[in-house]
């Protein structure tokens, strides 16, 4: 990954209180991680609000914009919209040489850090807020936006597979038919 100057907060030189970054996404800056060559066309806005308190800083990021994939029913691509909200803690820490360990939403860094690199938490926020599911969203009358003629093709094969019993469980269903013996009572 390359070190680039635009991702990078100078903390000591801001005064206390709020601070707002935004920052544009595009495919350039994602082919620099680690990302999947599904997804393309990356285009998001990452608004960062930094506020500065004496010992710690809160970040928080909001993911807005959209990215090309394809779509997991019908193979067809189709933009897939992005959004989200991250909140992350930044404490300072007195000396250089004390590691503490890093907690989900807090992060720490020694005092002796004057600049903050931020670019590996635009790269991870933008990844979270992209959905597990790629899937086509409605049309506005209702109708799903996947290719027809893929979905005509899914359901083919669907109502195919259905017809077909296994043999193995052929011999279950006469089990269903048997009844259980009445228990005889105490007496």
């Amino acid at each position: 990954m390359k070190h680039n100057r635009e991702f990078e907060i100078a903390w000591q030189g801001l005064k206390p209180g709020p601070h707002t970054y935004v920052y544009d996404i595009n495919d350039r800056f994602m082919q620099e991680h680690e990302v999947d060559e599904n997804f393309s066309n990356w285009n998001a806005r990452i608004t960062l609000e930094f506020d500065k308190h004496e010992n710690f800083f809160m970040l928080h990021f909001d993911v807005d914009g959209h990215v090309t994939v394809p779509c997991d029913r019908c193979g067809d691509e189709f933009q897939l919209r992005l959004w989200d909200e991250f909140d992350l803690v930044i404490k300072l820490t007195g000396e250089e040489h004390e590691k503490i360990e890093d907690e989900d939403d807090v992060i720490f860094i020694p005092r002796s850090e004057t600049v903050i690199d931020i670019s590996k938490w635009l790269y991870e926020f933008l990844m979270l807020s992209v959905p597990l599911q790629h899937i086509h969203p409605d049309k506005e009358n209702g109708e799903s936006g996947c290719n027809p003629v893929a979905l005509n093709l899914l359901n083919q094969l669907s109502d195919h597979g259905e017809s077909t019993v296994n043999p193995i469980l052929k011999g279950l269903e006469s089990l269903k038919e048997v009844k259980k013996p009445k228990a005889k009572p105490k007496g």
